[in-house]
């Protein structure tokens, strides 16, 4: 399966009030395995920045001013997350933003785009109801190393997120072997044919004396009935 972990860094909170996408930042895992393959850039919202937002992540007017326009980066974007599994942490939150986006620019939305969608906040609530579920606190659950990240930033939140992803959803790989795959099939074959040798370890005498005294205490207390012993419950 390939999956895409993906975050996004915007003006504001909501995309219905005009705020839009100022930096998107896309991780690939293929057979959950990080490939290498990043897809990362920053945009031109032509439009302020919210202060909140900007004390977020650190991005400001003046260093976004000569940045590509969303159209411009649309179609490298579609191509990295088109049939792809989207791994997101909130994913409502960003899938509006780049819905906002698509739309805007006359393209065609997420789900018209993506094999679905993984939503690591409601995975991360469902595993551990009650507690809290911030990409930092899973970062300190899994022992994913966070200690890079003062700022919010979408690459290196999807980086740590792909991280924190594989970890909380370790195993499941394991659950189900296709027998059709040459791997699996080995793999298969391998638990079944390949047993270890067991060790077989003797009873000394003083062992089987101790052993013997404490058949003849129960065929004793049993009136000569102790199935230890051969033809005891013939009699």
């Amino acid at each position: 399966m390939r999956q895409i972990v993906l975050d996004t860094e915007t003006t504001g909170l909501e995309w219905q009030q005009g705020h839009r996408v100022i930096e998107i930042g896309c991780v690939e895992i293929v057979g959950r395995k990080l490939t290498g393959r990043r897809f990362h850039c920053y945009l031109n919202p032509g439009r302020e920045i919210d202060p909140g937002a900007q004390a977020v992540h650190g991005i400001t007017a003046e260093f976004l001013a000569d940045m590509p326009r969303f159209a411009e980066i649309a179609g490298e974007l579609i191509d990295t997350i088109r049939d792809a599994e989207l791994v997101i942490h909130n994913a409502a939150f960003d899938i509006g933003f780049l819905d906002n986006e698509f739309g805007l620019a006359g393209l065609a939305l997420i789900g018209e785009l993506c094999g679905g969608v993984v939503d690591t906040l409601k995975l991360a609530k469902e595993l551990n109801p009650g507690k809290r579920a911030s990409l930092d606190v899973l970062c300190d659950r899994y022992a994913v190393d966070n200690s890079g990240r003062t700022l919010h930033g979408a690459l290196l939140d999807a980086e740590l997120l792909a991280e924190v992803y594989l970890m909380m959803t370790r195993g499941q790989e394991t659950l189900v072997m296709d027998l059709d795959s040459p791997r699996d099939a080995a793999d298969a074959h391998g638990m079944v044919g390949e047993r270890m040798p067991l060790r077989v370890l003797r009873a000394t005498d003083e062992e089987l004396a101790a052993h013997e005294k404490l058949l003849d205490d129960i065929t004793t207390e049993s009136k000569g009935r102790c199935i230890w012993r051969p033809g005891a419950l013939s009699a």
